[in-house]
Parts: C-alpha cells; structure tokens; sequence
C-alpha cells in the first residue's frame, strides 16, 4: 500500500505541471506568438512587396544586425487622427459600459430575484440573440434606425415627429448598437453574482429597521462589486476593438481605432503603423486587467 502511495505522491506534481501547462501552451501559441509577430512587424518599414514591410534584422557574412524603425510610433504621436481615435474608441468604450451597466443590472436582479423556472427561461431569452452572427443583427439595426426603417414609421404613425429623425450614421447608432451587442455580457455576469447573495442579510437589515433602498445600497451593491468588475471588463475592453458596429452604423464623424487599423491594413497596405496601432491599443487595455487582477487579489488576501 506505501508503495502505491508513493507512486500517487510521484504523479501529483506532474498532473499539476499538466494542467498548468496545457493553458501555458495555449497562451503561447495563440496570443504571445501573435502579438510578437505583430510587435515585429511594428518596428519595420512599408514596402511595395508581398508581405508589404520590410525585415528587421539580417545575417550576412557572420554578421547579425538589427534594424528598429521607431518612426511607426513616432508617428502615431504627431498625428492627431490616431490621438483623436484612441480617445474616440474610449470615449464609445466607457460610454457603452455605462449604459449597459445601467440597464443590465436591473435585468439581472431581476432575473435573480424570479423564480428558478424562470431564471432558466429569462437567461435564455438574453442568450439567444447571440446564437446570430453580430453581422445579421448588425444590418438589421441599419433597417430599424433608417430614415424609411421601422423605428421611424413607428414615430410618424403615432404623431411624435412629423419628419424622420437621422439616426443611422450618427453616434446614436453606434452606441444603440453597441448596448444592444454587448448587453449580454454585462447581464450574464452579474446576475452570477446576485443568484449566490445570501437573502438572510437583507432580512436581517428588513428586521432591523432598514429601508428596501437603504439596504440595496449598503448590502446588494457592495457584493455585488465583483460582478460588476466583471461585467464592466467584458464590455469595455472588446468595445475598445469594435469594428463592425462603427463600420455599419457609424458616420464619417464616428472615429474609432478598429476603423483606422482596417484602413491602414487594407486600404493603405501600412501594416507597420497599423501593427504599431494593434501594439498601442493592447498596451491600453493591459492597465483594466492589471487593476482587475490587484483588485481580485487583494480581495482574496482579505478573505484568508
């Protein structure tokens, strides 16, 4: 029996090397190598030649040497274009989180408060827009918010307006779209949360005199932080990235990044700047996730 014992006792540190490992692997492979491929191709120079970029270092006559073009970056500082479409992409990003946040939370107290027949139903009636493909539902947007689209036709048929109001191609539109796609992600992840709040606080704070508002806000709120953490992630750093949705919905005014890096890949064939563009817009997104992770942290120190 020792034996085996010792044998199990043997596996125990390799089977964890295993599960740590299989994910370390996959970071590796699908995020690491592509992002220092990208970081490569940021420090190059354009060419006319196919890939469109020069490479950074060359080996001849046993002599290595390495070529970093800085002024893909140094570029990025002087014009004011990507300055004003970094601040756009944030300015959409917060917006959108806040929006959603402001109407996912009642949702998913709600769904947490319903019975558990209809928590499954309520989750799925959330869920099932995202079984579409973003595209599908993004044009389908463009025919409610047109001049001759449904939402207009409403409007005129009850008297509000006597015109159409021009919404598509505006930043109303993105932002409707942009509420509309990432909702889910907001609701989702908090109602996680609420479900496994423990009622007997807010009977006990009922018991004591406290008022239903009071205790919303010094009970179910402050627990339900992590989910709102969450939630907010989940909207703000894609949103940061969204192309589509500006794409389809959005004006000439609707300046956003992942429009400028379609551009500058495909319209401009400037894979350089616009991997220096991927680079900087990752580098911003890095500092949410560092905060959220000290957050998590030092939430876990607290409870040990």
């Amino acid at each position: 029996m020792s034996t085996i014992n010792q044998r199990i006792q043997k596996l125990i540190p390799s089977g964890r090397q295993m599960v740590i490992g299989v994910p370390f692997i996959w970071l590796c492979l699908f995020f690491a190598l592509p992002f220092f491929i990208v970081m490569k191709i940021s420090f190059s120079e354009a060419a006319l030649a196919i890939p469109p970029y020069t490479d950074i270092y060359t080996f001849a006559e046993q002599k290595f040497q390495l070529l970093l073009n800085m002024g893909n970056y140094a570029l990025l500082t002087n014009d004011e274009l990507y300055l004003s479409a970094y601040l756009g992409s944030l300015k959409v990003a917060f917006f959108s989180t806040l929006m959603c946040l402001l109407i996912g939370f009642p949702m998913a107290y709600a769904i947490s408060k319903a019975r558990k027949e209809a928590q499954t139903v309520l989750l799925l009636l959330i869920m099932m827009p995202t079984w579409t493909a973003i595209l599908i539902r993004v044009y389908a947007w463009m025919g409610i918010l047109s001049n001759n689209g449904l939402l207009n036709a409403f409007l005129l048929w009850t008297g509000l307006i006597q015109e159409p109001i021009e919404i598509l191609n505006t930043n109303t539109a993105v932002y409707i779209g942009v509420v509309y796609a990432y909702l889910p992600f907001m609701v989702l992840p908090l109602f996680a949360n609420l479900v496994k709040h423990d009622q007997s606080l807010l009977e006990a704070a009922s018991d004591l005199g406290s008022s239903t508002l009071n205790s919303f806000w010094k009970i179910t709120l402050p627990l339900a932080k992590n989910g709102i953490i969450a939630g907010c992630m989940l909207v703000f750093i894609p949103v940061v990235g969204e192309f589509v949705i500006p794409e389809l919905l959005g004006g000439p005014e609707t300046l956003m990044i992942g429009r400028v890096l379609w551009q500058e890949f495909f319209n401009n064939r400037d894979w350089p700047v616009a991997s220096a563009l991927a680079v900087i817009m990752l580098a911003i997104l890095i500092v949410p996730i560092v905060l959220f992770n000290r957050s998590q942290a030092k939430e876990m120190e607290g409870r040990a």
